[in-house]
């Protein structure tokens, strides 16, 4: 076992804390990554307060990870020690059922394993990349692309792919007209992987302090959602909407804003049940549907597209000892648009 320090929540209600803690010896399939970076998600917050359900504390948040590789089990072929690398939500899944063979271990029949609050393979829970080190199976381990600044790679391990993901999946680009809602972590990559993809993009967003900063990050239009008449004149406009709000809001009334045949796809997951009107889909033969991260080879791809197209996310870098304020200034949308820890900072 290998002591690492890093920071923990300890309960549903105090602040996140210094802790000291065993990542276990690799083994012959396995990766030992030196952290360099880890993105903070609005996910993070949610698990750690225990509003996706009860934890078991203490608690390492923390999947959007890059760092160095520092040693390889002897199996593994993929990475050798000195590569940059990257974990995201996963670290684990069955490998047998058909979505894991279809390389969607995301959606694992048997459940996937977690990078943080599961159980992991030895019996012991997921502790996550708020730390100096993380040891995981190298087949959920990614590569990142040199032409990526590592500090901006960090936060496309899980923003990145749970926009991308559903573009791909709905063949978004030329031609289609989309709209992304909301403008934080998920909706900024959101907005510029589609305009990447070619899509005309708009966003949707309840501050019409954000349609400059829409606009530069590739969106050729903007919506206020608080304006019935914007809403209104926007019926029938969109073929896929892309819903990343993790804030309860209005879905029926950004429904009619789809052509027929059109789709919406929610990202974000709101703490309380949304109501939706069943004749917000049936006059025009529209789908709501959601998507949730990607498998590993998709991440990977994420990655190759982003290096490709030089698209990255936009950071805040902050200290450990600036956890606990990132997490009272994303809760009031306070950052643009992701907080990403510097793990040197993580010390005894």
């Amino acid at each position: 076992m290998t002591k690492t320090h890093g920071y923990a929540s300890f309960d549903a209600k105090t602040d996140l804390r210094p802790h000291t803690f065993d990542r276990r010896e690799p083994g012959p399939n396995d990766v030992q990554i030196d952290i360099l970076f880890a993105g903070i998600c609005h996910s993070d917050l949610h698990t750690v307060r225990g509003e996706w359900g009860p934890q078991i504390y203490p608690l390492v948040p923390g999947h959007e990870i890059v760092g160095k590789v520092a040693r390889v089990g002897a199996a593994v072929k993929n990475h050798k020690v000195g590569d940059t690398v990257g974990v995201g939500c996963l670290v684990g899944s069955c490998g047998e059922c058909l979505q894991c063979k279809r390389g969607e271990e995301n959606y694992c029949e048997k459940g996937p394993t977690f990078t943080y609050g599961s159980k992991d393979r030895d019996g012991t829970q997921t502790q996550g990349g708020y730390s100096q080190q993380v040891v995981v199976n190298a087949g959920f381990v990614v590569s990142v692309p040199a032409s990526i600044p590592l500090q901006n790679a960090a936060p496309l391990l899980c923003a990145g792919i749970t926009t991308f993901s559903p573009l791909k999946r709905w063949k978004v680009g030329k031609g289609h007209k989309m709209a992304v809602i909301g403008l934080g972590g998920l909706g900024h990559m959101g907005v510029k992987l589609g305009a990447a993809l070619g899509a005309d993009v708009t966003l949707v967003s309840t501050s019409a302090k954000k349609q400059a900063d829409a606009e530069r990050l590739g969106a050729r239009a903007f919506l206020l959602s608080t304006d019935s008449r914007q809403i209104a004149k926007a019926a029938n406009s969109f073929d896929f909407i892309l819903d990343t709000v993790s804030a309860p809001h209005d879905i029926n009334g950004m429904l009619g804003t789809l052509r027929t045949d059109g789709t919406m796809v929610l990202v974000g997951a709101p703490p309380e049940p949304t109501p939706i009107n069943a004749f917000s889909l049936l006059a025009k033969r529209k789908t709501l549907a959601g998507s949730m991260i990607g498998g590993i080879l998709e991440t990977q791809e994420c990655l190759n597209f982003c290096a490709e197209h030089n698209l990255a996310a936009d950071i805040e870098l902050i200290q450990a000892g600036q956890i606990n304020e990132a997490y009272q200034r994303m809760l009031k949308g306070d950052v643009k648009y992701r907080f990403v820890i510097d793990a040197k900072s993580f010390s005894a």
